[in-house]
């Protein structure tokens, strides 16, 4: 399928204008976003399967790139990864919100492909920005620097919430103490979510 494209994109790449971009963007997005996203729903401004990556932009083009409850679903990983690095510029970041292994509703929702740990963004890092366990990161030659790593604790019965909330603060306090929790602790107290911001190492 042919990219869509509802909006003059050449035209706002040519602007002074940051490009933001928020990929599956499903039926809300933040104003100033451009919101892509497969399906052809009333706020989507670029209909595209990113599965194809993100041909209709050029290379370091793009400010920031914003995804929550995306790449859960992606099947070539890797390939977007590569499709993030390509088309931000220099210093430009990408948010991301992506579910930990051990969030228990993970495995519910058959359309869920893959999970994500501490670690899984450090195969694209160089190994002396990486946390102190090292991941090989000889796969691919893409490469990142993470900017932060948190992990989102929270429930959809409210009254644990604020119990989920100081667990955050607790194993967010340092990198070696999310090491610690992931390693022991991940499946007696489960985290929901990871936040991960990270820019090209261009």
């Amino acid at each position: 399928m042919a990219p869509l494209i509802k909006i003059d994109l050449e035209q706002m790449i040519n602007s002074d204008k940051p490009i933001i971009l928020e990929l599956g963007c499903g039926k809300t997005k933040e104003d100033g976003r451009i919101g892509i996203d497969k399906l052809d729903l009333s706020n989507v401004d670029i209909v595209a399967d990113i599965e194809n990556g993100l041909p209709f932009l050029p290379d370091n083009s793009v400010d920031e790139i914003h995804s929550k409850s995306l790449f859960e679903h992606i099947d070539n990983f890797e390939n977007l990864m590569k499709e993030i690095v390509r088309v931000l510029k220099k210093g430009g970041k990408a948010c991301l919100f992506v579910p930990h292994f051990s969030n228990p509703y993970y495995y519910s929702d058959y359309t869920h492909k893959r999970f994500f740990g501490l670690y899984t963004f450090h195969y694209f890092v160089e190994e002396k920005y990486q946390l102190t366990r090292k991941v090989p990161n000889f796969y691919t030659d893409i490469r990142i620097k993470i900017i932060s790593q948190r992990l989102i604790f929270f429930s959809p019965f409210k009254s644990r919430n604020l119990f989920k909330k100081l667990l955050g603060l607790l194993f967010n306090l340092r990198s070696s103490i999310q090491e610690f929790y992931e390693e022991n602790l991940c499946y007696i107290f489960p985290c929901y979510y990871m936040e991960i911001v990270f820019t090209p190492d261009k």
